[in-house]
């Protein structure tokens, strides 16, 4: 059946907006009619990514363009005020993670979602990483026998600050941080794979000054995983993107995904997906036998197909509000609980 493309508004037009949303939108068949950015270098990078699309001032005026959908991109410090306004209109949202800087400001969104009944979700975009998926795969085959255990990384090293950029310069209560920046992909990945989880440890601290940008977390699932997460931009020898135990092998990923490096070089997806290859190479380590382990290709459009789906009523959101609300409990206790 042939649709009507759906309307979609992007509030905040940086990083986050230009690269991981906007190629997104365009390949799962949405219309991007407007975003809003008073910066003139984000205006014309808007009118050449999508000639159609108009720059806006306001949320208001973005949402008066009847709109199907509404992604909130901006700043962490502006996620709820734009996501409950977009709700409180009848429009879809998506709210780049994390959902709320807190619990309680992620469950007033929420609340809203539940009030008007507008469809909401949050972007958790790496359970589309390829890495994510050939995990899926992995646990599905049984290729590791018993899991017990797993390493989750994002880690880079950046020796000094960067005062410029409002993650890192900004307070966490200002949405500034990796514990609100790169955790919650990292504890979003591992409760979709494990199931619930609690938190036992927790080490949240500032190594360069300005904002945390050294976190480690350790989550015990019910289902019997111990998931040991590290988010940090201070590491000198990063560890592998994944090592994932079990009594009979481990699966390792060295590399992160390839599908950011590739939209910041200019490539972006066709209409329905990526042709170009997306997969991070994997391998199967029993000891010293290592052999190579087949790759799911990543692929971010699949977010956006599954939400066009659930706004034409064929289908449900790709993260559900409580998977949003599951992660934001466990960061502020990772917050409450740390030994720094």
């Amino acid at each position: 059946m042939n649709h009507k493309p759906l309307r979609a508004g992007i509030s905040g037009y940086g990083l986050a907006g230009r690269y991981f949303h906007g190629p997104f939108l365009r390949a799962a068949g949405f219309d991007v009619v407007g975003a809003t950015t008073k910066n003139p270098e984000r205006v014309e990078q808007l009118k050449s990514d999508f000639p159609n699309a108009v720059a806006f001032e306001s949320i208001d005026e973005l949402l008066a363009q009847g709109l199907d959908l509404l992604v909130v991109a901006s700043a962490n410090v502006a996620h709820a005020s734009e996501a409950i306004a977009g709700l409180r209109a009848g429009v879809a949202v998506v709210v780049d993670k994390p959902m709320g800087r807190t619990y309680a400001e992620a469950k007033s969104i929420a609340d809203v979602a539940h009030e008007t009944g507008s469809l909401l979700t949050t972007f958790f975009n790496r359970r589309w990483d390829s890495d994510a998926l050939t995990i899926k795969k992995a646990i599905k085959e049984g290729a590791l026998g018993n899991i017990f255990r797993i390493d989750s990384r994002f880690e880079r090293f950046r020796e000094e600050a960067n005062p410029q950029s409002w993650r890192e310069r900004s307070s966490a209560a200002d949405g500034g941080g990796n514990l609100l920046d790169l955790q919650p992909h990292l504890i979003s990945l591992v409760l979709d794979w494990f199931g619930p989880a609690k938190l036992v440890h927790s080490s949240v601290r500032s190594i360069r000054g300005l904002s945390d940008d050294d976190v480690v977390i350790v989550l015990r699932h019910d289902s019997g995983v111990d998931s040991y997460l590290s988010a940090s931009a201070i590491v000198g020898a990063p560890g592998p993107r994944i090592r994932l135990m079990g009594d009979k092998g481990a699966l390792v990923i060295t590399d992160l995904d390839k599908q950011e490096p590739l939209l910041r070089a200019g490539t972006n997806p066709e209409i329905g997906g990526w042709t170009v290859d997306t997969s991070t190479p994997a391998a199967l380590h029993r000891g010293d036998d290592v052999t190579p382990y087949a790759a799911v290709p990543g692929d971010y459009t699949q977010f956006y197909t599954e939400v066009a789906q659930a706004i034409r009523g064929s289908g449900v959101m790709p993260v559900s509000i409580q998977d949003a609300l599951d992660v934001a409990l466990l960061i502020d206790q990772a917050r409450e609980a740390s030994i720094r």
